[in-house]
């Protein structure tokens, strides 16, 4: 193949993977940059969730779990309990299943005054904006399929990148000539070339990991970070699908005495048992301990404990910014919005471009029908 047939075939591969991806590419991107403040945004739309004077929890773990029980409906289980320093006590509970419904039931979480147990707000977990736009960057908000349609347009941006590099760089002279601004007499191409450059590696890289977060199995198997089940435990799809035991054996309180024992940090988070899993899981600072709660007898779960920085881990913190630095949080933000226009600007060169040819198409059969 030539020269110029390559670079024509990458021209195409590129124009048709913005045109055709360009209505799903420009909602992931927008919704990925604003994801990354995720707190803030959080904090600016719900309000009313950090109208609390106290920081940290006063209380017994009990005390929140009983607070946020009073406001819950009927048939609402509590699964979780969560700590966290500036932040509301947070208790998620399983709403009932409905007759029928398949796949993980949904969620009410309760938000509460650290240092007295008031409830803050009450919400559905799926509900809100900032829940919204986690669904549409994650699965488009498409059930089942949603996050592998995600992975495959990470793939396509992927590939994209490159095939913009290779029709970015000029074709006579020095690479220094692509920084130029006037390559073309067009704004808006002037703008796509311009941004496409200067973004292609951070996309690159977002597009990578957000592949690499929606195909864990695959690229699993590529940095040999499989998760293995273990023996006799289920999976984490049927995790997800667990119930609450209606009434436990060992109460919370005694459940957290008997981890003191192993871990006698303060608690952060606490998970209920389920029929899946008949045990409690109270986690400290880095430390797992599981309680069984036909028994009580605990035991520190190492695996948990220690969290080591699996390869998997690594990709989603470099995805969405967690614990990276502001640096890359901002970058990341211009790496969400410039797609956004790339993929418009793409569609006008498209059009215009579109447009002459269609001119230049009447000019020829006039010229034919004169002659």
């Amino acid at each position: 193949m030539s020269k110029v047939a390559l670079r024509n075939f990458w021209f195409q591969f590129h124009k048709w993977i913005g045109l055709l991806l360009a209505i799903a590419i420009i909602p992931i991107s927008v919704t990925g940059a604003a994801l990354v403040w995720h707190d803030a945004l959080d904090k600016a739309l719900n309000p009313q969730r950090f109208a609390f004077t106290q920081t940290e929890a006063k209380l017994d773990p009990s005390a929140y779990a009983a607070a946020a029980q009073r406001v819950l409906a009927p048939g609402e289980r509590i699964v979780s309990l969560r700590f966290a320093e500036g932040e509301p006590v947070m208790i998620a509970a399983a709403q009932p299943r409905k007759d029928g419904a398949r796949g993980r039931p949904g969620r009410t979480v309760v938000y509460m005054d650290p240092g007295t147990a008031k409830v803050l707000d009450k919400a559905d977990g799926n509900a809100g904006l900032v829940r919204f736009m986690h669904g549409l960057h994650g699965s488009l908000l498409v059930p089942g399929i949603g996050r592998q349609i995600v992975g495959w347009i990470g793939v396509a941006m992927t590939i994209s990148t490159i095939s913009g590099i290779w029709l970015w760089w000029p074709t006579v002279g020095s690479w220094l000539k692509g920084l130029r601004w006037k390559r073309h007499r067009n704004f808006d191409t002037n703008l796509h070339h311009q941004m496409g450059f200067w973004i292609a590696l951070p996309l690159f890289v977002l597009s990578l990991t957000g592949a690499w977060i929606s195909f864990p199995a695959f690229f699993g198997k590529l940095s040999g970070d499989v998760q293995q089940t273990r023996p006799g435990q289920p999976d984490r799809m049927a995790m997800m699908r667990a119930k609450p035991l209606p009434n436990p054996v060992t109460s919370l309180d005694q459940a957290i005495a008997s981890s003191n024992a192993l871990a006698p940090e303060p608690v952060t988070s606490v998970n209920w048992p389920t029929d899946l899993k008949p045990e409690w899981s109270v986690s400290k600072n880095g430390k797992t301990v599981s309680v069984d709660d036909a028994s009580g007898a605990a035991k520190l779960d190492k695996a948990r404990g220690e969290r080591p920085e699996t390869t998997a881990r690594l990709m989603r913190r470099i995805h969405d910014g967690t614990d990276m630095g502001v640096v890359w949080q901002v970058v990341i933000f211009i790496g969400g919005i410039l797609p956004a226009i790339l993929a418009i600007t793409g569609i006008i060169m498209w059009w215009r471009a579109r447009k002459w040819r269609g001119d230049l198409a009447k000019r020829q059969r006039r010229k034919a029908v004169a002659a």
